[in-house]
Formats: C-alpha cells, structure tokens, sequence
C-alpha cells in the first residue's frame, strides 16, 4: 500500500460514512499533492496513525495525557515512512502503552478505519505548524497486560466509556468513543497476537 493504498482505503471509508466527505476529500486531495505524505520531512502535514483501544470487555477506553499537546488523547503518532496506517496504529499502541497483545473487531485483511480526522499541529522549537491527517483504528487490548508509560505521555489511564467526558471535550474523541461501540456490535474479532 503507497498513496493509492491509502486512497483506495480512503474511498471505502467513504462508502460507509458519506457524511464526511469534507474531511476524507481533504486527506485524498492532500495525498494526491503530496508524494513525500507519510514523511515527517514534508512539512505542510503528514499521514498519521491512531489507535482508538479498549478494554477486553468494551468498557474502558485507553487514553494517553500527551507530553506535548498536554491533553487527554488516544494514542497514536507519525507514519514514518510505513505507507500502512493500520500497521502506524498498531506499532504506536503498543509502543505508547507497552502492551503487545490486541484484537482487531472487522477481521478483515485491510481493516477499516474507525475514523478519520484532520488537525493542526502547533508550533514547536523548530518544526512549524503543520496538520496531522490521521486514520485512526479500533483495537481490543487482550486482558492481563500492564501499561508503560513512556516519554510521550504524562500518563495513561484506563477510562470508563461513561466517563470520558469527564478528560477531554474535544470532539474528535468523543467522536471515536460514539462509533466504537457501533463496530464492536457488530465485527468478527482477529487476534493480532
């Protein structure tokens, strides 16, 4: 999967949620301009990945306190040159929370993403402003396993779905905690080992 991979991705995901076309466009469009997408080094944005995790049971939702953005968010980060966003999510989710272990709820060989969103990134030191256009994923975390927090976050906490509120206004969590449940109702579960 390079840029068409993800265009392609992109395309079904609008398939199933026509009503964001604003924001699947401009990822599409963003990737059609820019070949160096899923670089740091290109610098007006980048291709990201994010992992929306939940507890075995489906109660409880994994958020880091970002070190930078000094917010409560689900984990995720920079594709680093890997043109498979699921893979971005899932090397990120386990080496943001330490664990190894997840499920993904569709079984399917390209999973889809849960959502998608766009967001502007502040200026920091020497790396100016610039978006993140990030896939983000469902994954179940396996029961049992402990978390590491690392450099990137302040903390992680496992976090009542009821509760969220309660960490973050932002919308596109509270987005992500609304579609969840809906995919969880109704995937087949492949283990990731």
């Amino acid at each position: 999967m390079h840029r068409k991979g993800v265009l392609d991705l992109l395309t079904r995901y609008l398939e199933h949620h026509p009503d964001e076309l604003v924001g699947v466009d401009h990822i599409r469009q963003f990737v059609r301009v820019h070949q160096n997408c899923f670089d740091r080094a290109c610098l007006e944005g980048h291709i990201t990945g994010s992992a929306w995790i939940v507890s075995a049971d489906h109660r409880q939702v994994l958020l880091t306190h970002h070190a930078k953005l000094d917010r409560w968010l689900q984990l995720g980060g920079h594709s680093d040159g890997q043109v498979d966003p699921f893979q971005v999510a899932l090397r990120e989710a386990r080496e943001e929370s330490g664990m190894e272990r997840f499920r993904e709820p569709s079984g399917a060989s390209v999973p889809m993403p849960l959502d998608v969103d766009v967001h502007r990134i502040p200026a920091r030191g020497s790396e100016p402003a610039h978006l993140h256009l990030d896939l983000r994923y469902l994954l179940i975390a396996e029961a049992g396993q402990e978390l590491v927090v690392t450099e990137e976050s302040n903390d992680l906490q496992w976090v009542a779905v009821s509760e969220i509120e309660t960490f973050t206004d932002e919308e596109s969590v509270l987005r992500m905690a609304r579609k969840a449940p809906v995919v969880l109702g109704a995937g087949v579960v492949s283990s990731l080992g």
